[in-house]
């Protein structure tokens, strides 16, 4: 079972979107999407969407809603770059016709 973290960001390029991290297995996937009617896209988190991660990540620990090894395995997660591996059939691409 994976860990799901969101939160919205705000941009003045981009306007208003949402930000989504799901960490299973030791794979981490950020994902953002703006809008109501557009599709989940790969998003490569900044160091303050990182840093809210960690912070997110914190809340839960003393409510034990995750473990001290989740959290140390979130911490090491979030200090990789790139949008993380795009995984499962949530992701799966549409075959070309």
């Amino acid at each position: 079972m994976g860990i799901e973290f969101g939160w919205w960001n705000k941009d003045p390029e981009r306007g208003k979107y949402q930000v989504a991290v799901v960490i299973h297995g030791g794979n981490i996937a950020w994902t953002r999407h703006q809008g109501h009617h557009t599709s989940w896209e790969p998003h490569t988190p900044s160091d303050e969407d990182r840093e809210r991660l960690v912070q997110e990540a914190e809340r839960r620990l003393p409510r034990r809603l995750i473990t001290q090894k989740q959290f140390d395995e979130i911490k090491r997660l979030s200090e990789q770059s790139g949008p993380g591996g795009i995984s499962g059939r949530r992701y799966r691409p549409s075959p070309e016709l």
